[in-house]
């Protein structure tokens, strides 16, 4: 059974999530921790459960998500996995990242890039990868169908959307990317969300005031 451990970061509220099972597998999706107190209870979690690092997966590559991937590149020695036009957004950030404040950001590289032909395999999971474009033109979610679990990033919050006023966002993308993919899942797949708490399929397609479908 797949398993999910949400950690919320640094001064943007980022959530990052640890998926495992009862193989001691797991992926770190998101890392946005960035202090060293941050950076401690995310070790200090896969540590104490004894988990296995497999991959470092982001959705997408803004400033918030991305604070932690050299962090957990070094410590559990794992591959960083993104779609690859997402890559620019990446490199960009050590251009930015001292305009927030992050002083003493380090810059990461993907070793790899995922599409929605891909699956990402762990212990005993499979998990499907959606394309997901409007909050950042590579967004990515990665849904487990039989945990009914849906990792969204940015794209969909309780009652909100993702921001589509930062380059390459785009309002009528993202909300196709919301009615195509996410709406086409069953309505009781949970959705761990980029920000705030969780939420469900079926309530933001009845209550989204953005992107509800009208029944």
């Amino acid at each position: 059974m797949l398993r999910i451990k949400k950690f919320t970061f640094n001064p943007f509220g980022e959530n990052t999530y640890v998926l495992f099972d009862d193989s001691k597998e797991c992926v770190v999706i998101d890392p946005g921790c960035y202090e060293k107190a941050e950076q401690q209870e995310l070790t200090a979690f896969i540590d104490s459960n004894q988990l296995v690092v497999k991959r470092l997966l982001n959705t997408h590559c803004h400033i918030d998500h991305v604070l932690g991937n050299a962090f957990v590149k070094r410590k559990f020695n794992v591959g960083l996995f993104i779609n690859a036009i997402e890559e620019p957004l990446l490199r960009a950030v050590k251009s930015y990242a001292s305009n927030y404040g992050f002083f003493q950001y380090e810059d990461s590289v993907a070793d790899g890039f995922l599409t929605e032909k891909d699956v990402v395999a762990f212990g005993e999971q499979k998990l499907q990868i959606l394309f997901v474009p409007g909050h950042s033109p590579g967004h990515i979610a990665f849904y487990d169908e039989a945990s009914k679990i849906l990792v969204g990033g940015d794209v969909l919050f309780e009652n909100s959307i993702g921001r589509t006023d930062l380059p390459g966002g785009n309002f009528n993308t993202l909300i196709n990317s919301i009615h195509e993919k996410f709406f086409t899942l069953p309505d009781d797949v949970t959705v761990y969300c980029g920000h705030g708490e969780e939420t469900s399929i079926g309530f933001e397609k009845r209550t989204n005031p953005f992107c509800a479908i009208t029944q």
